[in-house]
């Protein structure tokens, strides 16, 4: 039978996974903060400070990749530095117009405008604007590997 604070820390999972997708939810700390809410709950019993320290350190490598998948993203298709800062910037300014959509449409959109800023020409801006999308999509797949990383991390140390 499954304990009251495991269930609180699925839940938490559920919602951390959802975050590698859908950027308002802040994946990877939702994790963390299932596996504190569980120990909380639980006493600490099995998770210790070395297993937490192992999961800040992998919640640090979430964050870095999602702005290092844009950053290689917009260079691989020959973006330019404005480029780069145009995605940066459309994420953003996407997130907040758009909502969860403009967290895909805000990158493509600012480093197409970055590149035309640039004076390059638009057959280099949308590829520029491609590089962000195969960023974003690589960046979400190793967040993935690293998120159920940590998840089977915590199962473990918990048995």
């Amino acid at each position: 039978m499954l304990s009251f604070g495991l269930i609180i820390a699925i839940l938490f999972f559920i919602a951390g996974m959802a975050g590698i997708f859908l950027p308002v939810l802040p994946g990877a700390p939702l994790l963390v903060a299932g596996m504190v809410a569980y120990g909380l709950l639980e006493g600490f019993t099995h998770l210790t400070w070395q297993f937490f320290l192992g999961q800040f350190i992998l919640m640090s490598f979430v964050f870095g990749i999602d702005y290092l998948a844009n950053v290689w993203g917009v260079k691989k298709y020959g973006g330019s530095r404005t480029a780069v800062w145009g995605s940066v910037l459309g994420a953003l300014v996407g997130l907040v117009l758009l909502g969860p959509l403009g967290i895909i449409l805000g990158p493509f959109i600012g480093a197409v405008s970055g590149e035309l800023l640039a004076k390059q020409d638009i057959n280099q801006a949308v590829r520029a604007g491609i590089g962000t999308l195969l960023g974003f999509l690589g960046g979400a797949l190793v967040k993935l590997m690293i998120q159920i990383i940590m998840i089977v991390w915590f199962f473990t140390a918990i048995r």
